[in-house]
């Protein structure tokens, strides 16, 4: 198994390559699937569109696990990677909103050839579901807001954490190099120290000597 930094960002990357050509195939086959097989093909790509959704998240993630002298390129590769959810979501939405067209229109009962909005009661029903449906992909396009803002603060709170991360290992290498500092000015004063007593012991045999000397001059002085 490849243990490298970058193993992991390349086979989510795969994935997500491989879920994006799935997700597109499906929507270009519902295009052309009626009713209930079309919405079943839109269920399954709605799944593969929050597992690809994960899997950009997981490549967000890596991004912090990689080497610096080559995290330019794979943030390359995460914004094509974003860009093609991105495209993929709105082909959704697309779908979604011919989906519903097609089943409000359908829904409608035949008008006559003198009224070309039949009865009163088909035109509200109309003028209601096209309502819904504005009111429906308005919803569908605030909650697409919120959930680039809310992947945008992830990333934002991610550089937060690296650069966090960063200080503490500068933290780290300064305290490690300020502890070897330490070590040596310890090992230099009890050198100091060791010197000193040495010197101390010194001076105090020379001036013994000197007393001895001393005496011994007295002495033979006064016994002459």
């Amino acid at each position: 198994m490849d243990a490298s930094p970058t193993a992991l960002f390349d086979s989510y990357e795969q994935d997500f390559k491989q879920l994006v050509q799935s997700i597109d195939a499906k929507l270009s086959e519902g295009k052309d699937a009626g009713g209930e097989d079309r919405k079943a093909a839109l269920r399954r790509v709605e799944m593969e569109m929050e597992e690809a959704d994960e899997l950009v998240s997981q490549l967000d993630i890596e991004i912090s696990s990689i080497p610096q002298n080559v995290r330019q390129h794979y943030h390359t590769r995460l914004r094509d990677a974003k860009s093609s959810l991105s495209r993929c979501k709105t082909s959704l939405k697309d779908a979604r909103s011919s989906l519903a067209r097609s089943d409000l229109l359908s829904s409608s009962k035949p008008y006559s050839s003198d009224d070309p909005y039949g009865s009163s009661s088909d035109r509200t029903r109309l003028l209601s579901g096209t309502q819904l449906l504005e009111n429906g992909t308005k919803r569908l396009e605030e909650s697409q807001r919120m959930a680039l803002e809310t992947e945008s603060h992830g990333a934002e709170i991610l550089t937060n954490l690296r650069g966090q991360r960063e200080q503490i290992e500068n933290s780290r290498d300064t305290l490690l190099r300020a502890d070897i500092a330490i070590d040596r000015a310890s090992n230099t004063l009890k050198q100091m120290v060791r010197r000193m007593y040495q010197q101390r012991a010194i001076t105090y045999s020379i001036i013994a000597v000197l007393i001895i000397l001393i005496v011994v001059i007295v002495w033979e002085k006064l016994s002459g």
